[in-house]
């Protein structure tokens, strides 16, 4: 029985959510970051922030002390943000990608960086039309963060799964449940990262790129998980953006959960298993390919098993610290998500899309599934309090 006083506190939660700007009508992408920014600076200061696209806002939280605190703050700031869109006809989706759009017809946010990555990267920079979901959670030291990225690895499918939400690429269905992790990868220092001996290590690694003219710092890297390079945290980089507050917030309490069991763990010289990096990538293609639907490979014990039931396990791991983080009901959440024969936001889109055979539909569903249990404020309400 873990028990450790003080545990949500130590944890703290930062949460980075990548929205689609569009026509509230069509759920069509619009171009509006630019004036958006400027109509939010007095409002949201530097927790709105564009992207390479121009149809992309991301939403930034500040730090949250617990899971409650950062459910209440992130519905609240994106009931503000969709307000503020709302009166100029605009709406907010969250998903991984957009059901019909083409990344040939989109703007480049004009921004000196952006255009000084595009001047390297080219098409693969330009096709960056996908959106995700960053989780930060703060760690003790430099050290342990290094540490819980090498053990953290092992549950990354099963978080991509859970998160799974761009089975559409320019308005086609690909046959996957994470489209935008196949876009992603062909970005250099992306995907799984390998394994790390100690924070001296991985210091080495990025002083070397930078040394080299690789990279200018360690926001460069962008690995499915890091450790961040500024903030003191472990920050999980591998989801799609999913299409409810529910699915981020229980996302997000089971980030925290598996960072404060593995850290009391270790703290207990309780050792965990580190899985080789191409191993963990043959259950990382499952997830997805397949989702919720994959099988995948318990590298330990030398078994196949559902997700789903992978998953469980999980859960059944991280229990004995959900009751002092104060995770448990957002926990139970994402076990009826398991257990839910419709599954993710991406098996829905495909559930409906295959009843209709409209782009326009899926528009509409990941609209009002984006605003699910979000109040609209009035536009003369202020962000700050």
């Amino acid at each position: 029985m873990v028990k450790e006083s003080g545990m949500s506190e130590r944890y703290t939660i930062g949460i980075e959510e990548e929205f689609q700007i569009v026509d509230r009508n069509t759920g069509q992408l619009s171009p509006q970051i630019m004036p958006l920014l400027q109509k939010g600076a007095p409002f949201f200061g530097d927790q709105i922030k564009p992207e390479m696209l121009q149809p992309t806002v991301e939403l930034i939280s500040k730090v949250y002390p617990n899971i409650i605190v950062a459910r209440s703050e992130t519905q609240r700031l994106r009931a503000r943000l969709a307000s503020m869109l709302a009166e100029d006809g605009l709406a907010l989706i969250s998903a991984g990608t957009n059901p019909g759009a083409h990344w040939t017809d989109q703007l480049v946010t004009p921004n000196p960086r952006y255009h000084e990555l595009l001047e390297e990267f080219q098409d693969v920079g330009r096709s960056i039309l996908i959106f995700g979901l960053h989780i930060h959670i703060a760690v003790e030291n430099n050290e342990i963060a290094v540490i819980l990225m090498n053990q953290l690895r092992t549950w990354l499918p099963h978080l991509l799964a859970l998160s799974s939400n761009s089975p559409f690429w320019s308005g086609r269905l690909t046959g996957l449940k994470s489209y935008r992790t196949v876009v992603w990868k062909r970005l250099p220092r992306s995907g799984l990262p390998d394994t790390f001996q100690s924070w001296n290590e991985f210091n080495h690694y990025v002083h070397t790129l930078i040394e080299t003219g690789c990279i200018d710092n360690g926001k460069k890297i962008w690995w499915d998980i890091r450790p961040h390079p500024f903030f003191g945290t472990v920050e999980f980089r591998i989801f799609d953006m999913p299409s409810t507050l529910d699915d981020v917030i229980g996302i997000a309490a089971l980030c925290q959960s598996l960072v404060a069991k593995l850290s009391w763990l270790h703290k207990h010289g309780i050792e965990v298993p580190v899985v080789p990096r191409n191993l963990l990538e043959e259950n990382k293609w499952r997830a997805m390919r397949y989702g919720l639907d994959a099988c995948v490979v318990d590298f330990g014990q030398g078994r196949s098993l559902s997700i789903r039931d992978s998953i469980h396990e999980l859960l059944d791991m991280v229990d004995d610290v959900a009751g002092d983080l104060g995770t448990r009901s957002d926990l139970a959440y994402l076990r009826n998500l398991v257990d839910d024969p419709r599954g993710t936001g991406a098996d829905r889109q495909i559930d409906l899309y295959q009843k209709t055979g409209s782009i326009h539909a899926i528009h509409q569903f990941l609209l009002q599934k984006t605003m699910e249990g979000i109040p609209i404020y009035s536009p003369e309400e202020t962000l700050v309090r």
